[in-house]
């Protein structure tokens, strides 16, 4: 440091030691980015998967789709154990009812309940036969997150009074019984009273009714001379009455309802079978021509459920049905039915879920089926509608209104948009109220998409124990041939009085030859009997009914 004279000095201060700056901080490392979050589900997928989020074991159907290109992850299902509230799969030809029914049937049997389905179109036997796979499938199972595996399921074969292949299924007049068969027949409240009587009169007089040729006869017999009498304390037959049943019992007859009626009955309680590995076994009736012949379609689905009804105990709510039905083209139920017909279904259908039974009806359209029928299906599964004309309009009007309130802005618009494959989706929850409605893309079914070998089918069937218990009709002598025999006993009674009584008649001296001019011979009491028109017409009828007994025409 410089001084100046006279400047004090100023002790140096000591010089502290330079630090050297810290090296600039190091920058601070990026905070880690999340990956992309997933896109938070649309409202739709929200209410979907909420709504369909159940408890207890549930029938896969697919996965949801937002629009006709997205599908969601979100499962559509339906529980388990409110299959036995019935449902309804409907869906204009070609868009996959048929797959709809075999899926879940598939399903059913695997959780072990039994199935009873009308096979019409024979499409349903292919449940016996793993299924081939293929690109398709295999793309369309991993697109609604289906494991898929070809696997085949326990089959029964029925057929209708053994036409077709499959156990004869037989049931007998008296046990089909004189209410239902008015109710088929189209019968009024008297003629329904009169037919009553004509079953009374049978079962008391020992006459069994086992087809439709017995009633008949019956019929015919109360109405003749002979058989008036019989009948006159219980009310009367009138002839226009017995004219109008013994006609339409000709009709039906004519659909071919002889096939069905006779021995040995089917036991509904054989339809409520399991395998020995615990899976539902499938009966699968074959209905060969039935739109030539729709009484007999509702004629059997009606004895049968009824019968189920009769002999079934109550169960009330269950974890799983005790059967369910499947009832393909449904619409041949309801065409040209009466009210009383329709009511009895209505009723049927009702009651029987405390059974533990579930019924399905697969058909066209919704409207085919009665409102009062409709409303007791909770589960609806509609596939594709067409609207190309004014009554295909108006049906897919009502089918919407059908529907409980959506999200989708036009109902309407995405059930005529719907690929094969897809259907509208609203089933009933566990609590017994109804799901969103739910645009669905259906899982694959595993089995063949097809009819199975008709070789296979027929070893199947051979090898059924039921085969022998059903296999083989039984004839064994009912009213027909007791009625026969009645006329035959009074033909040869009648026949052998006229006899005694030539026999017991003096006989007339020979008059004297040398007389020229001979008296004319009187007409004996054999010849006054003879020739009235009363024997000949027992004649005739006994003639008849021996012949018949001889060579069995009109004999099942």
């Amino acid at each position: 440091m410089t001084t100046t004279p006279g400047d004090a000095a100023v002790p140096a201060q000591p010089v502290e030691p330079v630090t050297p700056a810290p090296p600039p901080a190091a920058a601070a490392a990026p905070t880690p980015v999340p990956p992309a979050e997933a896109a938070a589900p649309t409202p739709l997928e929200a209410t979907v998967a909420a709504g369909y989020a159940f408890e207890g074991q549930a029938l896969e159907l697919g996965g949801l789709m937002l629009d006709a290109t997205t599908l969601s992850p979100v499962h559509v299902r339906i529980p388990l154990s409110m299959v036995n509230r019935h449902g309804l799969v409907a869906g204009a030809t070609g868009t996959g009812k048929t797959k709809t029914l075999q899926l879940l049937t598939e399903q059913l049997s695997a959780a072990g309940v039994p199935v009873f389905a009308a096979d019409i179109k024979g499409d349903l036997s292919g449940l016996a036969t793993p299924g081939e796979g293929g690109d398709k499938t295999a793309a369309r199972a991993s697109s609604v997150g289906q494991t898929w595996t070809a696997t085949g399921f326990p089959v029964e074969y029925y057929a209708l009074g053994g036409e077709g292949t499959g156990i004869p299924l037989r049931v007998t007049m008296s046990a089909f019984g004189p209410v239902l068969l008015s109710k088929v027949l189209g019968l009024n409240d008297t003629q329904e009273s009169s037919l009553g009587l004509v079953f009374h009169y049978a079962d008391k007089a020992g006459l069994p009714l086992l087809d439709l040729a017995d009633l008949r006869a019956v019929v015919s017999h109360l109405t003749s001379d002979e058989g008036k009498p019989e009948l006159k304390e219980l009310g009367g037959l009138s002839s226009a009455t017995a004219g109008v049943i013994l006609r339409e019992l000709i009709t039906f007859s004519d659909q071919g309802a002889d096939a069905f009626f006779g021995e040995p009955e089917f036991e509904s309680a054989d339809l409520l079978q399991t395998t020995p590995d615990g899976k539902g076994l499938i009966s699968l009736i074959e209905l060969p021509g039935l739109q030539d012949r729709p009484a007999i379609f509702s004629t059997f689905l009606m004895w049968l459920l009824a019968d189920l009804f009769h002999d079934l105990p109550e169960v009330g709510d269950v974890d799983k049905p005790k059967l369910v039905f499947f009832f393909d083209e449904a619409h041949l139920l309801f065409n040209d039915a009466s009210e009383a017909f329709l009511d009895q279904i209505a009723q049927t259908v009702r009651l029987i879920r405390s059974k533990g039974v579930g019924v399905f009806f697969v058909t066209q359209s919704p409207t085919d089926v009665p409102d009062e029928v409709l409303a007791q299906l909770g589960s609806r599964v509609q596939h594709q509608l067409r609207a190309h004309t004014p009554n295909d309009a108006k049906a897919l009007k009502a089918t919407v209104n059908t529907y409980p309130t959506s999200d989708y802005d036009d109902l309407g618009e995405v059930i005529t948009s719907l690929g094969i494959g897809e259907a509208v989706v609203t089933v009933m929850n566990e609590r017994g109220a109804p799901t969103p409605v739910a645009w669905t893309r259906l899982r694959a079914p595993e089995s063949l998409m097809g009819p199975s070998d008709p070789a296979a089918m027929a070893a199947t069937v051979a090898a059924s124990p039921r085969h022998a218990k059903y296999a083989v009709g039984v004839d064994r002598e009912s009213a027909r041939e007791k009625l026969a025999a009645r006329l035959e006993e009074g033909a040869a009674k009648d026949a052998a009085e006229m006899e005694a009584a030539e026999g017991s008649k003096p006989v007339p001296k020979p008059k004297p030859a040398a007389k020229p001019k001979p008296r004319k011979e009187e007409p004996s009491v054999v010849s006054d009997v003879v020739n009235s028109s009363a024997f000949k017409d027992l004649m005739r009828t006994a003639t008849r009914e021996i012949v018949r007994g001889m060579f069995k025409t009109g004999r099942r």
